[in-house]
């Protein structure tokens, strides 16, 4: 009796397996569109959760590839932990993007130091612009970009730009001192 289910059982496996090499094409092509579907449905629920690591995300890839040629790979690295608030991922976008100044300017050396500066803001506003626009356009197309998703991402928008504002207006007066001990020092000699 064992022999003619092990029999049976063989033969269902024999039949099976051709089935599956016949269908395995389709078989594939639908698991891939399963798993095409479950990642969209993860980054759908996920990006409706947290709206501002997507933004932060974001900002930070395309920081990261502009500052690239200036400063290497990865110039900015994500932080293990974070805060989504809109304070909490401006802080972050603001001081890591702002943090290589003094890594750009050493590139930098003999170069008028407000053109550097200037280079330098545009170079991280033009990265955060491009970030804040992807992150945007997702969360749109995720039809999540309403409400208090919406007025938290433009609040981190408002404080980003705060944020590089003020770095370059005390990068500034830090030149200006410079530029002012420099010259009474030369007027002493």
């Amino acid at each position: 009796m064992s022999i003619s289910i092990d029999t049976a059982v063989s033969s269902q496996k024999v039949e099976t397996g051709a089935s599956v090499q016949a269908s395995g094409r389709s078989s594939a092509q639908v698991q891939l569109n399963a798993s095409i579907m479950q990642a969209s449905l993860d980054v759908s629920i996920s990006s409706k959760n947290e709206p501002l690591a997507l933004l932060y995300r974001s900002a930070i890839d395309r920081l990261n590839e502009v500052l690239k040629p200036e400063l290497g790979e990865n110039a900015i690295q994500n932080a293990a932990s974070q805060d989504n608030t809109p304070e909490g991922t401006a802080g972050r976008i603001v001081s890591l993007s702002t943090g290589f100044f003094e890594a750009y300017k050493a590139q930098h050396p003999g170069e008028d130091g407000a053109s550097v500066l200037q280079n330098f803001m545009d170079t991280i506003r033009s990265g955060f612009e491009k970030g804040y626009k992807e992150a945007v356009d997702i969360l749109k197309g995720l039809q999540v970009f309403e409400g208090d998703i919406a007025s938290g991402i433009g609040k981190t928008y408002d404080l980003v730009l705060q944020g590089y504002a003020d770095f370059q207006q005390a990068q500034t007066e830090l030149l200006t001192k410079a530029s002012q001990t420099a010259q009474s020092g030369s007027e002493t000699a």
